[in-house]
């Protein structure tokens, strides 16, 4: 994947704003390939989670059920100007993604 993810983090006062788009194929293992007939095998987001400053402010358990290319919104507080948010994220055959970004 080129372009895992996109993060966006609005800060107003102390309380961030992040939007994230992740760029994931989030397949349901029940679609089936219109060539051979044959089923996609399920392919999803298992986990995720969002760390503030290295404490853990969101986690997440997925399944099947989210869409192609998940989009998250979430805030945070007690948010600064150059504090660190991190994201990771792990699917069902145990790959793994996420990014850091600094609060601005």
């Amino acid at each position: 994947m080129a372009d895992p993810m996109r993060i966006r983090i609005v800060r107003k006062g102390d309380v961030a704003d992040i939007k994230m788009l992740i760029f994931h194929p989030m397949e349901t293992g029940y679609r089936t390939n219109s060539v051979t007939g044959e089923i996609v095998p399920k392919h999803f987001i298992k986990t995720l989670q969002a760390l503030h400053n290295g404490e853990k402010v969101l986690e997440v358990e997925w399944s099947r059920s989210v869409s192609r290319n998940p989009f998250l919104h979430f805030r945070v507080r007690g948010a600064s100007a150059g504090d660190d948010i991190e994201i990771a994220w792990e699917d069902n055959f145990g790959e793994t993604g996420g990014t850091e970004a600094k609060i601005k």
